[in-house]
């Protein structure tokens, strides 16, 4: 590609950052195996402060991948992952990628019916399963019973004298999921994986356009979706995000693993670029600010990616306790709106920059990001990625794309967007165009540089009387509201056809909902048809793990209740 062929968006790039990457032609399996034989007797993980170096890490890997091998696993089988952030999960995904199997990962706080859809859809018939979930997965019906369950104790990759009189570090989970018990009988205890012997050398491995990992992208209600992610747009995605983050230096970076890697995220930020960067990857079960700074006292982080309310959390904690992170050189936002606020209060106690990405577990998961460089533009989502394309296109007629500035959907293209749904031609067909587009379903405007805001989700556009009403714009009114704390804005059915538009709102502490005052408040700033018609207090908006706001959960709540 010569300068007059790139794209318009290349010229904000971060000086050195490539307009496109050098495409992979060798797996994931490949590339952690040279990242054992270039940097051996570096630390790879970090847990609590025991240590694991790439050699040992490598070792690891390949006797539970023998140990995986006897108990029958062979290439394109399905072995499900059901385990908080912790060594074992790392180990677990390079073992069954090694054997040419397909990992698929799993929330280990989803109840038993919400497992069990999963397992419905891929079939499974080896488990990796977090000693505490072990029980949901045996109360599995017959027909769907798991042959194979690998009992894992996380607590024994941490130092022993932390092991005693430990509270596990997930607290939440003891008070919210009274079910979560040990029961272990009739299950392999991890450690007898890794008293194999290493898998033999020989043995085949998977290919570059082999089926690697499938990611689950929809809830308990409807068919479950599984996102089919190869090792060519898991490892294109890794060298993505090691061209976008230039100036990193291989072999020194210290990685802070604080989201989950059962989420497309944290698998692409911990499970493939720490690796391929030969990063010392710092992991934590779940985020805890105590657990996090107490960590930054001895391997001060250098690359810290996380969603919004992390980023203040530990901005403002830091600050309070006066523990340095000014080592932090790269934080990337991404999963909801990143604010100006957030930016001005991570990157004053950071001294870097703080900067907002895009993607979608069907792009594995980063599309877009901003800039590390002044040329980053705060309330946009920023610029594709290396080798990355997209269109704007009229929603209705996707073979036309809409006049610069004007709202269409977006369509991305790249080496990392995925080869379609496990099982499920027909939603396949819904989202990647015959050409290979992606559709995201978000409602974007582009300037004239090419940077991209996001105006909303396209499924998510509420249709009153022949007008379409945004529930971002809406929820962005009622929060500026002092009364207000949050918001979440769906549509209901009106019984025509047509929907009215209906918000919840959690109020600021110590303040009653005042309907009539608030709904006065909204017309002062929103015309007539995007004022809500009612105005429900609720004590707390659904949110996921990533915090954003479960629209769905709301609408049907508001349904029942109104």
């Amino acid at each position: 590609m010569t300068a007059a062929q790139e794209p318009l968006w290349v010229k904000h790039y971060q000086p050195g950052v490539p307009a496109e990457i050098e495409l992979p032609t060798e797996s994931l399996t490949s590339m952690v195996e040279d990242a054992v034989a270039r940097f051996g007797p570096k630390v790879a993980l970090e847990f609590f402060g025991a240590e694991t170096t790439y050699t040992q890490l490598g070792d690891q890997i390949n006797r539970a991948a023998e140990g995986l091998r006897r108990l029958g696993v062979r290439k394109g089988h399905r072995v499900a992952i059901i385990l908080p952030n912790c060594p074992q999960y790392l180990i677990a995904f390079y073992a069954v990628l090694r054997l040419g199997g397909v990992v698929v990962g799993h929330n280990p706080l989803y109840t038993e019916r919400e497992l069990r859809h999963q397992f419905e859809n891929h079939g499974a018939q080896v488990a990796i399963v977090w000693d505490k979930a072990v029980e949901k997965v045996q109360d599995f019906p017959d027909d769907l019973a798991v042959p194979s369950i690998i009992s894992v104790d996380i607590t024994k990759a941490m130092p022993r004298l932390k092991r005693i009189g430990l509270r596990l570090p997930i607290p939440s989970i003891r008070r919210t999921r009274a079910g979560l018990t040990t029961k272990t009988e009739n299950t392999i205890p991890w450690e007898k994986l890794l008293a194999n012997d290493p898998v033999d050398p020989q043995h085949p491995k998977p290919s570059v356009q082999d089926l690697a990992a499938l990611q689950y992208t929809s809830g308990t209600t409807g068919i479950p979706k599984g996102v089919m992610l190869t090792h060519y747009n898991l490892r294109s995605n890794a060298l993505q995000g090691q061209a976008w983050m230039h100036g990193a230096k291989e072999g020194e970076e210290v990685i802070y693993g604080v989201l989950p890697m059962f989420h497309a995220f944290g698998l692409t930020l911990y499970l493939t670029f720490a690796m391929l960067t030969g990063s010392r990857l710092v992991l934590f079960p779940k985020f805890d600010v105590d657990l996090v700074l107490d960590a930054a006292r001895k391997s001060r982080p250098t690359v810290f990616c996380a969603v919004p309310p992390i980023y203040e959390k530990v901005a403002i904690e830091s600050k309070k306790r006066g523990i340095d992170i000014s080592t932090i050189r790269f934080a990337i936002s991404g999963a909801m709106t990143l604010s100006a606020k957030t930016v001005e209060i991570w990157e004053e106690v950071s001294g870097g920059l703080l900067v907002e990405g895009y993607g979608l577990t069907e792009s594995s998961p980063v599309a877009l990001g901003n800039p590390f460089a002044e040329t980053r533009r705060n309330g946009t989502i920023g610029v594709p990625f290396p080798s990355t394309l997209m269109r704007v296109a009229d929603p209705e007629d996707l073979g036309r794309d809409v006049p610069q500035g004007e709202p269409g959907e977006l369509l991305i293209s790249g080496p990392q967007v995925f080869s379609g749904y496990w099982n499920n031609p027909e939603e396949t067909a819904e989202i990647l165009t015959e050409d290979g587009w992606l559709r995201t379903g978000d409602i974007v405007t582009v300037d004239e540089d090419g940077f991209v805001k996001v105006v909303d989700r396209r499924k998510e556009l509420i249709i009153t009387g022949g007008f379409n009403v945004s529930p971002s714009e809406v929820e962005e009114v009622l929060r500026s509201n002092q009364s207000v704390a949050d918001a979440a804005v769906v549509g209901l059915s009106r019984g025509a056809g047509g929907e009215q538009v209906v918000a919840a709102v959690v109020m600021q502490p110590d303040t009653e909902l005042d309907e009539q005052a608030l709904r006065a408040f909204c017309r002062e700033r929103l015309t007539p048809y995007k004022v809500p018609r009612r105005i429900v207090a609720i004590e707390e908006l659904p949110k996921s793990m990533l915090g954003k706001v479960l629209r769905k959960q709301v609408r049907e709540s508001l349904q029942d209740s109104l």
